[in-house]
């Protein structure tokens, strides 16, 4: 398939023409999707409790069970079981005992993960490795003032590409195995056209993730990972100085994740919604920044849809900007039913990649994001073809090849 043709198939439309696959869909009703809503706060304060009570009152049937599916789903198990626990008078029994339990396994979850963190962290100093972890435990207990509040599946590191193989070797002697084997050959390619790898340990799988990137190459934000390293800022996670990303800088790591993955679960809101609390936050550095990746579409429809789904309140220094973006508008309103009727976007689908170009308010990175997707290769195509080093340039046709036949697929 020509480049051209490749442009047609993911040609930019309308927010209104989103076009996903609503198979995986699992639509709760509104009156369950309302309640973990109303649920999936932190600092919970009498108002909020109010709002909930006044929920379960509104109705005799409650279907317990989606309810506890829906939190599950979003990552919010823990804010239900808080918030719901508050208002035990009117909440069955059997219901909070279910939150409790999962609660529960969270906090042990949480911290082994936490015991594990340090035991890497201390390891990558000895050998003089700056690392920088965010989201998870440090995510939880930082901006949620408890680990037990945000569930917590695995550890990700901001790393330094050039220092990917030395941590490799080091979290091997914790007992750290990669999950996808790259050849020596193609490391350097790795590190240049992805973002992450994973590794399992005895404990389980893929619980450490390191990312010298934001997302792939393709997705054409080629964010200041440099900078972000220069911004850190020093906390302390279960009694350990750790340095972690700016409340800044992380605002827009959060809401380019959430994008990748079209702001399918609540969790990724709540914690935007947390950093929004922070006082003193420099809005000007927030959208300046934003501008020079072209990502600020992407904010806005970040803040449109932490207000309205969980009632953060806008920021006034940015409000203006946000409400009059009328394509961010057109995508919260479209994105917000979709969350709502449990639509879930398949990554591998061409509607998938046209929403992407879509949330790029430049063409020059609708242009980027569409020449990298089509001529960047990565570990589906190393593992397609084996191809000598001298050869590797001739993966952008397996790449081309292997596009091609997903599109007319799909």
């Amino acid at each position: 398939m020509a480049r051209h043709q490749l442009q047609q198939a993911i040609s930019v439309k309308s927010a209104s023409a989103i076009s996903v696959d609503h198979s995986a869909a699992t639509a709760p009703r509104e009156f369950e999707w309302d309640l973990v809503r109303a649920a999936s706060c932190a600092d919970a304060r009498e108002n909020d409790l109010a709002r909930i009570r006044s929920l379960l009152a509104s109705t005799k049937s409650i279907e317990w069970s989606a309810v506890l599916r829906l939190a599950d789903h979003h990552g919010t198990s823990s804010l239900l079981y808080q918030n719901l626990s508050r208002l035990k008078d009117i909440v069955p029994s059997t219901v909070l005992g279910a939150l409790r339990q999962d609660y529960e396994k969270n906090v042990y979850k949480s911290l082994f993960l936490a015991r594990e963190l340090i035991r890497i962290l201390d390891c990558l100093d000895a050998i003089g490795v700056e690392v920088v972890p965010y989201k998870g435990i440090v995510m939880a207990e930082v901006y949620y003032g408890d680990m037990a509040l945000r569930r917590s599946g695995d550890m990700d590191l901001f790393v330094r590409g050039r220092d990917v193989g030395r941590i490799k070797n080091a979290v091997r002697e914790l007992g750290y195995t990669q999950r996808v084997a790259v050849s020596e050959d193609a490391e350097e390619d790795y590190i240049a056209s992805g973002y992450e790898c994973a590794f399992d340990s005895p404990a389980g799988k893929n619980l450490l993730e390191l990312q010298w990137a934001l997302q792939p190459r393709f997705y054409a934000v080629d964010f200041d990972m440099e900078g972000l390293f220069e911004r850190t800022v020093s906390v302390s996670v279960a009694g350990r100085a750790v340095k972690t990303p700016s409340a800044e800088d992380l605002l827009l790591v959060l809401s380019v994740h959430a994008a990748k993955h079209v702001w399918e679960r609540l969790i990724w809101l709540c914690d935007i919604a947390q950093i929004l609390k922070r006082e003193n936050l420099d809005w000007d550095w927030v959208q300046a920044r934003a501008r020079q990746f072209g990502i600020e579409r992407i904010l806005h429809v970040t803040l449109l849809l932490a207000n309205r789904l969980l009632t953060a309140p806008m920021p006034a220094a940015i409000e203006q900007s946000v409400v009059s973006d009328r394509a961010a508008r057109a995508f919260a309103d479209t994105i917000a039913a979709d969350v709502a009727r449990g639509v879930s976007y398949g990554e591998e689908q061409v509607s998938y990649f046209r929403l992407m170009m879509q949330l790029r308010e430049r063409k020059a990175d609708r242009l980027r994001f569409l020449t990298r997707l089509t001529f960047t290769p990565g570990p589906g195509e190393w593992e397609t073809v084996r191809l000598p080093k001298p050869l590797f340039p001739l993966y952008r046709v397996v790449r081309l090849a292997r596009l091609a036949s997903r599109f007319a697929r799909g």
